[in-house]
């Protein structure tokens, strides 16, 4: 298994700029959210759990998980939401497993945005990288980006751990407050670092 470097970073931080910053360089980063897709593709085994667990409303008229629905009810439903999670996060993490078992670079990135919530379950990661950035920029980046209002962004960040609990499992820090032109170079120099980590 390749040197592994878990990326994370509360919502509208940066993280899949950052992702990206790694790709240009050569480096697969592996997503989270791509494995949450996957896990729950037509036919597969999480699939038809959630539809059983939550009834036909979960599918949409292809019967794919409806997102937008399902969203909507674990937002409003704490406990549904942690039988959702405890249906797809087991099967989230042997996808990633799997990915990074089998990745032939000098390291590989993971990137998950729930990582501080879930630190533990990903104990074997060898590094932790967090990208910050201050709550007011976030704010403003999701009303920008989803076309929201600031009082539901304010909450959606409300709604994820602490920005102090997020950085204190961070082995290395990224601030992102400005533009993406000095991720690049955050970026590069953390690449050289983690190849010289990772060689043995």
């Amino acid at each position: 298994m390749s040197f592994v470097v878990a990326l994370t970073g509360g919502i509208a931080s940066g993280k899949s700029a950052v992702e990206r910053c790694f790709e240009a360089l050569g480096i697969h980063a592996y997503d989270a959210d791509t494995a949450a897709r996957a896990v729950v593709e037509p036919g597969s085994e999480a699939l038809a759990e959630v539809a059983r667990t939550f009834g036909p409303d979960a599918l949409d008229s292809d019967g794919r998980l409806d997102r937008a629905a399902m969203r909507k009810r674990v937002f409003e439903d704490p406990s549904a939401r942690a039988t959702l999670e405890g249906i797809l996060h087991p099967r989230i993490r042997t996808w990633l497993r799997d990915a990074v078992e089998a990745d032939a670079g000098p390291y590989c990135i993971l990137s998950i945005p729930l990582l501080a919530e879930n630190r533990a379950h990903y104990a074997w990661v060898d590094r932790v990288l967090v990208v910050d950035a201050p709550e007011a920029v976030r704010i403003e980046r999701l009303t920008r980006r989803d076309g929201i209002d600031a009082a539901l962004a304010a909450k959606m960040v409300a709604a994820q751990t602490s920005r102090e609990h997020r950085l204190s499992i961070a082995d290395d820090v990224i601030v992102n407050d400005g533009d993406e032109a000095a991720l690049d170079e955050a970026v590069a120099t953390l690449d050289q670092r983690y190849r010289t980590m990772a060689s043995p």
